[in-house]
């Protein structure tokens, strides 16, 4: 990092000592896409060749980055770099981090506007790989891959976990009323809103079609708290569990068959799509992938959308999400309270699932009690959510495995977030 911080300052005094060395007269750099008329020198007859070759030089660095960066533009290139950072330093969901930190970097370097280089000027290589996530085209097809992924063995054994994932959408509605709160108009806190359900790929779907203006700053707050579930979902859970109800053991789930696996996704899919026919992109992808996963019939076609698939889809929305967060659009009083809604939401619904646990825990006789720790995945972080929920408990009792039933309310968060997501959008589309 010290290096990373010696590269800035160089870049940094590169900047400010332009203006000294004259190479700042022919330049208008109010933004990194503003356009910039350059001067055509003429060369008078008897002008030395040391004069060409300084007007030269001077002509060539102002179409260089080092002549048209601002400081926004090093600030979010430093995010960018902390990104990448916290992806491979701390393994905090690196799949997703260290694509979106690159597009960061690549979305703030310098560039004279009208060569068809930012994600933003139409015709660019970016803009049209950004097509993607501005029709919502991306978040469907992960969806697909998500789905070739997922067992729902766990939630087919314990339905009643289902309620978990359905609690912690209270962050959906509660950062709306938040967002209308603060200004927002209503499309734009509905999409605001989704940032509660801790689902990237829904948020990004649902301000494409609601706030496009938004998509950056929702989709980049998404993920971060996404990535950010290992750090904020520990603290609450000891927060409002006691460690005598950390350490509940549940009993082992029932065995599915495979029939129950295959029936499933089509029960599911009508079931859900008949509730909210808007989220039909997102559920239909998913159900279908699991379907692939379960039929025993499209193994090929399930590895591929579980694989190749999903990984180039995430590479490209990655990138393209990263690359839309220009700091002359990205820095601005709405990124900064969407981010902090974004994270009020995420605490909002972890909290809604893990006391919704502990309510039904006063229902609930002997074996049949569940570990109040499981609601905190009901967030739709998947599987990371779930993993943390396991080794927080693992924590207060060695013994004690939640793996298992914690994917339960994970895998119903993702069905949850997007039916609010389908909700919202019949209401507000």
């Amino acid at each position: 990092m010290k290096k990373v911080f010696l590269i800035f300052a160089v870049l940094s005094l590169l900047v400010f000592i332009r203006p000294a060395l004259g190479l700042n007269s022919n330049t208008d750099s109010s933004n990194s896409v503003s356009a910039i008329s350059v001067d055509q020198v003429d060369q008078p007859q008897g002008d030395s060749i040391y004069e060409g070759a300084f007007n030269g030089l001077k002509q060539f660095y102002n179409y260089t980055g080092f002549a048209n960066v601002e400081t926004g533009n090093l600030l979010m290139i430093l995010i960018g770099i902390i990104f990448i950072y916290l992806g491979i330093k701390y393994d905090y969901e690196p799949l997703l981090l260290i694509p979106i930190g690159t597009g960061v970097i690549l979305g703030n370097i310098p560039f004279v506007a009208g060569n068809q280089t930012g994600i933003y000027e139409a015709g660019s290589v970016l803009n049209y790989l950004y097509f993607g996530v501005t029709k919502g085209i991306y978040p469907p097809l992960i969806f697909l891959g998500i789905g070739a992924m997922t067992d729902f063995s766990s939630l087919i054994a314990n339905p009643k976990l289902m309620l978990l994932g359905a609690a912690a959408q209270i962050g959906v509605f509660g950062t709306f009323l938040g967002a209308l709160y603060l200004g927002f108009s209503l499309p734009e806190a509905g999409a605001i809103g989704i940032i509660g359900g801790a689902d990237g790929p829904t948020a990004i779907f649902l301000s494409s079609k609601l706030a496009p203006n938004l998509i950056g700053p929702i989709a980049i707050a998404a993920y971060s708290y996404m990535a950010l579930v290992p750090v904020i979902q520990p603290p609450l859970m000891r927060l409002l569990i006691s460690k005598e109800d950390r350490k509940i053991r549940m009993k082992p789930p029932r065995a599915v068959s495979q029939k129950e696996k295959m029936i499933f996704p089509v029960v599911a899919l009508l079931l859900t799509t008949f509730i909210s026919p808007s989220s039909l992109p997102l559920l239909g992808m998913l159900f279908f992938g699991n379907l692939l996963k379960e039929s025993g019939r499209t193994e090929r076609l399930a590895d591929t959308a579980r694989t190749k698939l999903i990984d180039i889809v995430t590479i490209l929305l990655g990138v393209t999400v990263g690359a839309s967060t220009q700091a002359d659009i990205f820095i601005t009083k709405e990124s900064m309270m969407i981010f902090g809604l974004g994270a009020i939401s995420f605490v909002i619904a972890t909290c809604g699932g893990l006391l919704f646990a502990k309510l039904m825990n006063l229902f609930l006789k002997g074996d049949n009690k569940i570990n109040p720790l499981i609601g905190a995945a009901g967030v739709s972080a998947v599987p990371d959510s779930a993993r943390v929920v396991h080794h927080e408990g693992l924590k207060s009792d060695p013994g004690n495995y939640l793996l298992m039933h914690a994917m339960a309310p994970n895998v119903s968060g993702v069905i949850g977030s997007a039916i609010a997501a389908g909700i919202i959008l019949s209401f507000l589309g």
